[in-house]
């Protein structure tokens, strides 16, 4: 795949329509169980893309709307959870290719700009993950629940991260 510019902005920053198209994108919706099921209208939408930028204020990390050649391609970053900060990545599926090169951007900006110590990855069990965590250098790390439901998580500190080679995308 050809080098894409990969940019993050604020989720506040992108159409609210494109958001709630992403937010009903019917591939994505079986891998997020929290999502509640039903339909993000442009209100409901308005008030997720709120309760996401209001981490930034309250843990100085945050998820951000992800740009690939400017074009919105998902959203993904950092949510805080009570066991750390938790890296979440969904794609449109035309940029689900993307998905190793941003992953390696947000985690250099995690580690590098945002001063995280450790990233954890919380994963459904609909998905199969293990190859492309070990990729990034996360190791296995249990369970944990959230809002009812458990996923497979998975932990990568800063020392596993700056010993691990991470060329840029």
């Amino acid at each position: 795949m050809a080098a894409s510019d990969i940019t993050f902005v604020r989720l506040t920053e992108v159409d609210l329509d494109a958001v709630t198209s992403l937010l009903n994108e019917p591939r994505n919706a079986r891998h997020l169980p929290l999502a509640g099921g039903e339909p993000f209208t442009a209100e409901t939408a308005a008030a997720w893309v709120a309760a996401k930028n209001r981490q930034w204020d309250e843990h100085g990390f945050g998820p951000w709307a992800v740009l690939v050649d400017g074009r919105l391609a998902g959203w993904g970053g950092f949510q805080a959870e009570e066991n750390g900060a938790d890296f979440a990545l969904v794609l449109r599926p035309r940029f689900w290719g993307h998905g190793e090169a941003i992953t390696r951007r947000a985690l250099a900006q995690g580690f590098d700009e945002l001063g995280l110590d450790e990233v954890l990855i919380a994963l459904p069990y609909s998905r199969h993950p293990d190859r492309a965590v070990a990729r990034h250098g996360f190791v296995p790390d249990g369970e944990v629940a959230y809002g009812g439901v458990r996923f497979r998580q998975y932990r990568l500190t800063r020392a596993a991260w700056s010993a691990g080679s991470h060329p840029e995308p």
